[in-house]
């Protein structure tokens, strides 16, 4: 199979001939049809996550056809139209005992624990309890787009940020993951307000439904603005870059009793960032992180698509091939370019 492929952190992917996978027993191989590619993916080839062993294939975001099944598989069969968590669940431990399989304690993701998407063909394991089953007419674009970005800012939004009609959300960082935030916030009722430092992703943003936009540029009180905006601060807010500033101004700028949640990764040099501690205290907020979404909350994501409230086909901005795959993961640390890259296999 061809596939993004390197041998070292920070050095440019190759696209490489590759042998083909084979199903675990428990798992499946799927003919990639869609691929996102995340910030996740460039976090990974920098060497942030300590769960990439080299060499490496990239690439979680996916929506294909089962080609191949393991002796033990009982759900699928070859043919279906599929997509998958980016964080699957062994089935075993007390987390996914208990419905949580996105904080597995032995989780399975694809490129990441595993090699991934960017490839002609992916295996992916514990699949009759993780791999979902695409809605007939679901354009494999659609539910690539889902895979993380959109499935994660849903479950921030709605379950760890348990977002009600009328409330105030400030959306910090309108890439992939802030503008899925947006579109899911606003379709709920919500007041949005969103915040960059790109007028394109803002506009953006307005054009999926937020009710304000506030450029965060430098020397920018952002905290203030949306405290003044929202008339005492907002009810919900979620740093989607995962940056020290977004985070402390998405914290900084709730109302009493308000709700922040981490949905951008913090890692590396942005692991341990400042948290304004004294007022989580005096105004007892709540502070929540987000990983992703179990298979089984994809039901009420997949009805909100179906029946028209949802969009995410329409963050798909550009359409890449495999052979363009390498630069575009590389140059994802400029933060140019709005709403989602699709690589089509």
């Amino acid at each position: 199979m061809r596939a993004v492929y390197y041998e070292t952190f920070n050095t440019l992917p190759i696209v490489a001939k590759l042998p083909d996978p084979s199903p675990k027993p428990d798992g499946l191989v799927v003919k990639v049809e869609a691929t996102g590619l995340c910030r996740s993916d460039f976090h990974g080839w920098q060497g942030h996550d300590p769960d990439i062993h080299l060499p490496h294939v990239p690439g979680h975001e996916l929506a294909g056809t089962v080609m191949a099944i393991g002796k033990d598989i009982r759900n699928f069969k070859i043919g279906d139209r599929v997509t998958v968590p980016f964080v699957s669940g062994c089935g075993h431990c007390p987390e996914c005992a208990s419905g949580n399989q996105q904080v597995c304690e032995s989780q399975f993701q694809p490129g990441f624990t595993a090699w991934g998407s960017f490839a002609d063909y992916v295996a992916l394991d514990f699949a009759d309890g993780n791999v979902v089953r695409l809605p007939k007419g679901m354009e494999f674009e659609t539910a690539a787009a889902l895979g993380c970005r959109f499935a994660t800012s849903f479950r921030a939004v709605v379950d760890q940020g348990r977002l009600r009609g009328g409330e105030f959300v400030a959306v910090h960082g309108c890439g992939g993951v802030g503008l899925s935030a947006v579109m899911i916030a606003a379709a709920l009722g919500a007041q949005v307000i969103a915040v960059d430092i790109d007028d394109a992703k803002l506009a953006l943003a307005k054009s999926f439904g937020a009710a304000c936009t506030i450029n965060g540029h430098a020397g920018a009180d952002v905290a203030a603005s949306i405290r003044e905006v929202s008339k005492g601060g907002a009810h919900l807010s979620l740093d989607a870059l995962g940056n020290p500033v977004t985070s402390f101004n998405s914290i900084s700028c709730l109302r009493r009793r308000g709700r922040h949640v981490q949905v951008g990764l913090m890692l590396g040099e942005h692991s341990t960032p400042k948290i304004p501690m004294a007022k989580v205290i005096s105004h007892e907020l709540e502070i929540y992180g987000s990983h992703g979404m179990q298979a089984h909350r994809y039901g009420d994501m997949l009805a909100m698509i179906a029946s028209g409230k949802l969009a995410p086909q329409k963050l798909i901005a550009k359409r890449i091939s495999v052979e363009e795959a390498p630069a575009a993961l590389a140059g994802m640390g400029r933060f140019d370019g709005t709403g989602i890259t699709m690589i089509k296999p």
